[in-house]
């Protein structure tokens, strides 16, 4: 595994979106922003109208990516 960059940001749950904070931070990393957006707005959804704490956690070569 290459090395991984952690992007620590404030979402409200189930509705994280491409646009900022996201975007802009994973726009220069190899994750495909759709699918973390994605993930992050499954793992969120039982928080709706609250300020989640995620963690996303990019391998900078193969893009794969965790969500804490």
């Amino acid at each position: 595994m290459g090395d991984k960059t952690t992007i620590n940001t404030l979402v409200e749950g189930g509705s994280a979106s491409a646009g900022p904070p996201l975007g802009p931070e994973l726009g220069p990393l190899p994750a495909d922003v759709g699918e973390v957006v994605q993930e992050i707005n499954d793992k969120t959804s039982d928080f709706q109208g609250m300020e989640v704490p995620v963690d996303v956690i990019v391998d900078e070569d193969t893009g794969e990516f965790e969500i804490e």
